[in-house]
């Protein structure tokens, strides 16, 4: 399945692509801010952010870059991967990339919108991710959501030289 485009009160998701490759895009991958708790980043040329977007397009894969309505501006990324139509199970993952773009809402809004789209046209049961325990902006925004605390992997990676906890959540989708 591909990523649709899509709309909320204040934002376009449009599908990632390599139409996507910019030299602000490579400054997230490597503002050490915007990768803080990630998995990626920190190493990132145009070749590799290239090749990177070259793959998703491959991909039957639900992976939206993130614009603002009103001035079209790429501020970051929302995707649900792996996705198990069979199981009604999907993975989050955010990265607001644009710090200019920061405590305006707009996570909690794409968010919104994408859980919306999981549970309610695509039909999915639950939707789960990992979240560094440190992240607490990100946990409040979980929990806001809905989201419960399924599980504790310890001391699991290290972020910022530290060994930190990660937090296994999940949404449940209240029809199914």
């Amino acid at each position: 399945m591909r990523a649709p485009v899509l709309h909320s009160a204040r934002l376009v998701f449009k599908p990632l692509s390599v139409a996507h490759l910019s030299e602000q895009y490579v400054a997230w991958m490597n503002d050490k801010e915007v990768i803080r708790y990630l998995e990626s980043g920190g190493d990132y040329t145009l070749d590799k952010l290239r090749s990177f977007l070259q793959d998703v397009e491959k991909k039957e894969i639900l992976f939206w870059a993130i614009h603002l309505k009103d001035s079209d501006k790429h501020i970051g990324n929302i995707k649900v991967d792996p996705l198990s139509l069979k199981n009604g199970l999907g993975e989050y993952g955010i990265m607001m990339g644009d710090r200019e773009e920061w405590g305006k809402g707009y996570a909690r809004e794409a968010s919104g919108r994408i859980v919306r789209f999981c549970f309610d046209e695509i039909g999915l049961r639950k939707i789960t991710l990992g979240v560094v325990e440190n992240n607490e902006q990100a946990v409040k925004l979980y929990k806001n959501m809905g989201f419960e605390i399924e599980g504790v992997y310890r001391k699991h990676g290290f972020y910022e030289g530290t060994l930190c906890n990660v937090l296994r959540m999940a949404l449940f989708n209240a029809s199914k």
